[in-house]
């Protein structure tokens, strides 16, 4: 045991306990070793994820924006040699241009530092526009179908009168529409004036036609009911938000 101890580098040894004592020594050094190779390993690659998810979200956001290498670098008082490197995931931008480019693009850290898989980052801006299209488009949709039923009754039953109502409720529908986007993308302005549209046009679609079916009598009363309905969605939607939330910090 003694001579192959000795080709494996182990010191002189008096007794086989020394010499196992040695080994297990060794042994233990070497996974010591070993891990903290594999760590520095696994931190290096996850730096180098990283570069390449900031590099191409700085990438994504730049082409958004209509930007060259050069005027983003121009921005940012650095070189577009750095800015390429960025992009290319050869080297992170410290935390000082991180913010940088966070308040230029609109988007917030996070966004710059994450891979987006499933939803791809988008400016504020972007996104906003992108939202306000698709609440105008559904808007016009209930007009689309208010003149669709003015159309189609008055070529069907031209007899009745009184058709242009239809329009009338496109109002509350068009509320409608305004109120579910704006509770999905909490906006909460345009929730309390969209809730507060569709209680008073809703009313004013069955005064009006009560009024012009005959039923006149007292009809303004209905109006009354309106005045609960928006004081209960003002607390609902206001204050009891307010309370939530100050409950939440306590």
């Amino acid at each position: 045991m003694q001579p192959a101890l000795k080709s494996a580098g182990c010191p002189l040894v008096s007794t086989e306990y020394d010499a196992v004592e040695w080994v297990i020594s060794h042994s233990t050094h070497s996974r010591i070793i070993d891990n903290t190779g594999k760590t520095a390993y696994n931190s290096g690659m996850e730096t180098d994820t990283l570069a390449v998810t900031i590099g191409k979200n700085i990438t994504r956001l730049r082409r958004i924006a209509n930007m060259t290498q050069l005027e983003l670098a121009e921005k940012l008082n650095y070189s577009d040699k750095s800015v390429s490197k960025w992009e290319q995931g050869n080297g992170v931008p410290d935390v000082r241009i991180l913010v940088q480019l966070a308040d230029l693009f609109q988007v917030s850290v996070d966004d710059l530092v994450r891979e987006h898989t499933k939803q791809e980052i988008m400016p504020k801006k972007a996104r906003n526009m992108r939202r306000m299209i698709i609440m105008l488009c559904s808007v016009g949709l209930c007009w689309l179908v208010a003149v669709a039923a003015f159309v189609f009754i008055g070529i069907a039953a031209p007899q009745l009168h009184n058709l242009w109502l239809s329009f009338l409720f496109a109002v509350p529908a068009s509320a409608i529409v305004v109120l579910v986007f704006s509770c999905i993308w909490q906006y909460k302005a345009v929730r309390v004036v969209s809730i507060s549209v569709l209680i008073w046009s809703l009313l004013g679609c069955i005064f009006a036609t009560a009024y012009f079916c005959g039923v006149r009598e007292n009809m303004w009363l209905i109006f009354l009911l309106g005045i609960p309905l928006q004081i209960l969605a003002l607390v609902f939607f206001v204050w009891w938000k307010r309370i939530r939330l100050f409950k939440h910090k306590h």
